[in-house]
């Protein structure tokens, strides 16, 4: 697996359209999540958002990236989405411009963190709101479904930062 590129040989565009070097985050872990406005699991954005507030000052990142391929649940612009982030839930976690997690057009983030993992539909992305936690080694990751609330998934990342610090 020496061979196989880490997260942090990787990029991504954010919702403000600049280019961001996942390398920014060597030797941190890293939760990323498909996200939508219209969803049912959209207030998880707030439990993301508590998240990032307790661990990022630790190290933990948290990213965002907004996917319309689920029933339509993200129809808005890169520009509607920041706001209505913001707005309603307080979001200051960085966030993607619109990605695609599944099919011909995934976004390498995904097309890696889905390659190291499975789920209910193997490897595929199942809904909004999966979420993705990559160690700081840039290779291990843990897969949480659309029901796995962001607060459960605490416990894994102090474990992480542990590692990290210990």
């Amino acid at each position: 697996m020496s061979n196989e590129k880490s997260l942090y040989d990787l990029e991504f565009v954010s919702n403000s359209g600049e280019t961001v070097s996942m390398s920014d985050f060597t030797g941190r872990p890293v939760l990323i999540v498909n996200t939508a406005s219209k969803c049912g699991f959209t207030p998880q954005y707030d439990g993301l958002q508590s998240l990032y507030e307790e661990f990022s000052p630790l190290g933990l990142v948290v990213l965002g990236f907004p996917c319309d391929q689920f029933a339509h649940q993200e129809p808005g612009s890169d520009e509607d989405i920041e706001e209505f982030c913001r707005i309603n839930h307080g979001v200051t976690f960085p966030l993607s411009t619109k990605i695609d997690v599944n099919g011909k057009n995934t976004d390498p983030v995904f097309e890696f963190v889905k390659k190291r993992t499975s789920g209910v539909l193997g490897s595929s992305v199942k809904w909004n709101f999966t979420k993705f936690l990559v160690a700081p080694d840039g290779q291990t990751v843990t897969r949480y479904g659309p029901r796995t609330e962001p607060a459960a998934i605490a416990p894994d990342v102090t474990a992480l930062l542990e590692e990290t610090v210990g």
